[in-house]
């Protein structure tokens, strides 16, 4: 357990002073998909609320480049998250929503359940600008004040008396007081900086009882693993050559055993093959065609799928995403991320950008990567007319996990398998549990590996515990987590999609106008009311 300082007011001072009326009911800081559904529940519940965000583009991973929806079972995303979904339908719908390919040409390729569902006048699939657009419409029909690039005082800038968070202050000199918060960010910062206790990292899997926490040497549920017998030597079959960039030194870890390694990041990006919305793959600044030769030796071994997750999007776009043993996500590069400052955090950022604009120069460019596959790649090329303001780059990495909530109930392994009864539903999950690669080691033989992906298949939607949502009472009374939920790391693996994080976001702005109304600590809500109100506003929580 991990706990970090915070400023606090004198009792004293609380108690012989006037409080002055906070600026706003609700105060969420972070403008993801979890925060931006998280205000407009608020404000459409008659509550003032505003969004401090450190981005200047909402929508996180959904406008960021996610637009393949890792969704699970549809049938269990209701409220705010499907309305969303509905309106990406309704931009589709629009004849001129198709500028660079037909509705014909598209089909209706999704997963699972089609891309296009016209029965229930959804649309799972979608580019990145028509996902951020809607986010957009509904702060402005909603009249929400976003105030971006607004960066948390992670130090000094949580104001608590009694248990109860009052202010927030941006390093941008602003403050923001509040009856209740809602920390909507990947990272935590917020609950953190309140004094919230939280895990980085995989938990042993006796800490919970589990099978698939810890090192996973032994499982390998993807096929993001190495051929065997590829070497992580300079001169292959040689340690004394010293090892190839990316590869890690050191023990893995025993089996089941617990450290602090997270998830690999990457970025989700948008490519095309249209000629006249194409950007051409340019030599980054600082390339090093060594940083990939574990790929060239992973072709030399045989493998060969490089275009398997080029997951088509509409418009003749793809959200291209991490495939195989050497790809986009950049493994072992950011076990410090979660608690690093922003300058840090900046650093970690440019090298996955560097990494991963290398990787894709690598593919269509060196002559050790087969014929075919430059000649395929070289038809590729970022896509002209999306995150125009970054240089056609995602303004969001995919920060698959970060610090995680321990709050009064941890989800994990038992309640997405359905082997014990999870109380207080606030919402549900359904997708694999799925954990990335998060290191890349020397096996025992001498060759190379990846180790960390995971994917447990589940035996049906399970439900999202209320317990989840809130810090122990004794740390902090008014503050809801939508996003870095208490889980365990296999746990969270499932928990962790978009289309979630948008109903808990609704669920834990509902939890905190009840209680604000009510004058409860978030904790002592009573589940009933709460539940009443999700049924009403169409939140599905159960099957």
């Amino acid at each position: 357990m991990q706990r970090r300082t915070f400023l606090t007011i004198p009792l004293a001072l609380a108690a012989c002073s006037a409080e002055p009326e906070p600026d706003y009911d609700v105060v969420i800081y972070g403008g993801t998909s979890a925060g931006v559904a998280a205000a407009v529940q608020a404000s459409r519940m008659g509550k003032s609320v505003v969004i401090v965000a450190p981005e200047t583009h909402l929508g996180g991973l959904t406008a960021g480049g996610l637009g393949w929806t890792d969704s699970g079972r549809k049938e269990v995303i209701g409220g705010l998250a499907r309305e969303f979904y509905h309106r990406v339908w309704q931009h589709y719908e629009q004849p001129g929503a198709w500028r660079w390919q037909t509705r014909e040409e598209y089909g209706n390729k999704g997963q699972g359940t089609p891309a296009i569902d016209g029965d229930n006048r959804t649309m799972w699939i979608f580019e990145p600008h028509v996902a951020e657009a809607v986010f957009e419409e509904w702060i402005a029909e909603a009249e929400i004040p976003v105030h971006r690039d607004e960066w948390l005082d992670r130090d000094n800038g949580v104001e608590m008396a009694e248990g109860r968070i009052r202010a927030i202050s941006t390093l941008g000199g602003k403050r923001y007081s509040g009856r209740m918060f809602v920390d909507a960010t990947y990272e935590g910062d917020l609950m953190a900086a309140a004094g919230a206790s939280f895990h980085v990292g995989r938990e042993d899997n006796s800490v919970y009882g589990e099978r698939h926490n810890g090192v996973q040497k032994d499982v390998r549920h993807h096929g993001h693993f190495f051929p065997e017998g590829v070497s992580p030597y300079v001169i292959p079959g040689d340690p004394s050559s010293g090892l190839l960039p990316r590869v890690h030194a050191g023990n893995p870890g025993v089996n089941g055993e617990g450290d602090n390694r997270i998830q690999a990041y990457c970025y989700r990006l948008c490519l095309t093959q249209v000629e006249e919305n194409r950007v051409p793959f340019e030599k980054p600044e600082g390339y090093d065609a060594n940083q990939y030769e574990l790929l060239a030796r992973a072709f030399q071994a045989g493998w060969n799928e490089v275009f398997r997750k080029f997951d088509p999007i509409p418009n003749g776009k793809t959200d291209e995403n991490n495939h195989g043993p050497f790809s986009t996500d950049n493994i072992g590069m950011n076990y410090d991320y979660p608690e690093a400052g922003y300058e840090r955090r900046r650093e970690i950022l440019a090298e996955h950008i560097q990494y991963q604009k290398g990787w894709l120069y690598y593919l269509a460019n060196d002559e050790k990567v087969p014929a075919d596959i430059r000649a395929e790649m070289s038809k590729w090329g970022l896509a002209k007319d999306e995150f125009v303001e970054t240089g056609h780059w995602p303004h969001q990495i995919y920060v698959r996990e970060s610090r995680r909530l321990i709050g009064p109930y941890v989800m994990t392994e038992l309640d997405c398998t359905g082997e014990r009864d999870t109380p207080d539903s606030v919402g549900m999950g359904s997708y694999t549990a799925d954990s990335h690669n998060v290191q890349r080691y020397v096996t025992d033989e001498g060759f190379v590996q990846n180790e960390g992906d995971v994917g447990v298949k589940l035996p049906g939607p399970y439900r999202i515990s209320y317990g989840s949502l809130t810090p122990k009472k004794e740390e902090v009374e008014n503050l809801l987590v939508p996003v870095c939920v208490s889980a365990s790391h296999i746990a969270y693996g499932s928990v962790r999609m978009e289309p979630v994080f948008m109903i808990l976001g609704q669920s834990a702005a509902t939890a905190a106008v009840l209680a604000m109304d009510s004058g409860l600590a978030v904790q002592d809500l009573p589940y009933q009311q709460l539940r009443e109100r999700l049924l009403s506003d169409a939140q599905v929580l159960e099957s």
